[in-house]
């Protein structure tokens, strides 16, 4: 648990409603449902005061509950479909679980679909947030070398930047670094409040790391992950 005033809450939406792979959220992955890996992350993190999750599902309710999280409601159908965005998702959770338990001041956001994240990525946002009190957010971002295009308003393809077009080592090109919240983030509970998930001033963990990559969305992604998972078990990683 947290020691700091600075109360945190770790918010994990999970609807039942899943399309690309039904039950997701409560299939058996690694010996235990998949919402479960997150909740223990972060219950393992040690700096959220609680960890709720949000979902509209009964079945994804108790099994939350069993791995520790805290689950005093059901979500709103119509904040439950296909294309609800994530940010009223967490604004609703916010509101109602400040109503039952008091203010939070910093929002621990993960997504379920991701469960090869560290406990210790949490601990660094969280902190992070907390030593510096000017920053809106602090997320994982995952280092990469690549080149990116993208289609420019006279649907002419663009590189996104200049300098990309000087091919050479990878050790020696400017990494980008790709924004990946749902891993883990830490974002001031003032933004979520707003309906907003990232500020302007923020800072990244950066990580390198394959594996953080599977998120799963449908029978493939739960194919690798369950390889990963079994090759980490294996090599005792």
């Amino acid at each position: 648990m947290s020691t700091s005033d600075k109360r945190t809450i770790a918010l994990i939406p999970a609807r039942g409603g899943s399309k690309g792979l039904p039950g997701k959220n409560v299939r058996l992955i690694g010996g235990k449902p998949l919402i479960a890996h997150s909740v223990e992350h972060a219950i393992r993190s040690g700096v959220c005061d609680r960890v709720l999750v949000t979902t509209d599902s009964l079945e994804i309710k108790a099994a939350a509950e069993a791995a520790g999280a805290w689950c005093p409601f059901l979500r709103e159908t119509g904040l439950a479909e296909d294309l609800t965005p994530t940010e009223p998702v967490l604004t609703d959770a916010l509101a109602k679980a400040e109503a039952l338990d008091g203010a939070f001041d910093i929002v621990v956001f993960l997504q379920p679909t991701d469960i090869f994240r560290k406990p210790e990525w949490i601990t660094r946002a969280v902190n992070t947030m907390k030593a510096d009190d000017s920053l809106e957010s602090v997320f994982v971002a995952d280092k990469t070398h690549k080149n990116f295009w993208y289609r420019n308003d006279a649907g002419e393809w663009q590189r996104v930047f200049d300098w990309m077009a000087v091919y050479g080592p990878r050790q020696t090109r400017t990494p980008l670094f790709r924004e990946d919240t749902g891993l883990a983030s830490a974002i001031r509970s003032s933004l979520i409040r707003q309906g907003r998930r990232t500020g302007h001033k923020v800072e990244i963990i950066e990580i390198d790391d394959t594996a953080s990559g599977i998120d799963i969305h449908n029978a493939f992604d739960f194919h690798l992950a369950q390889t990963a998972l079994n090759y980490f078990e294996q090599h005792g990683e």
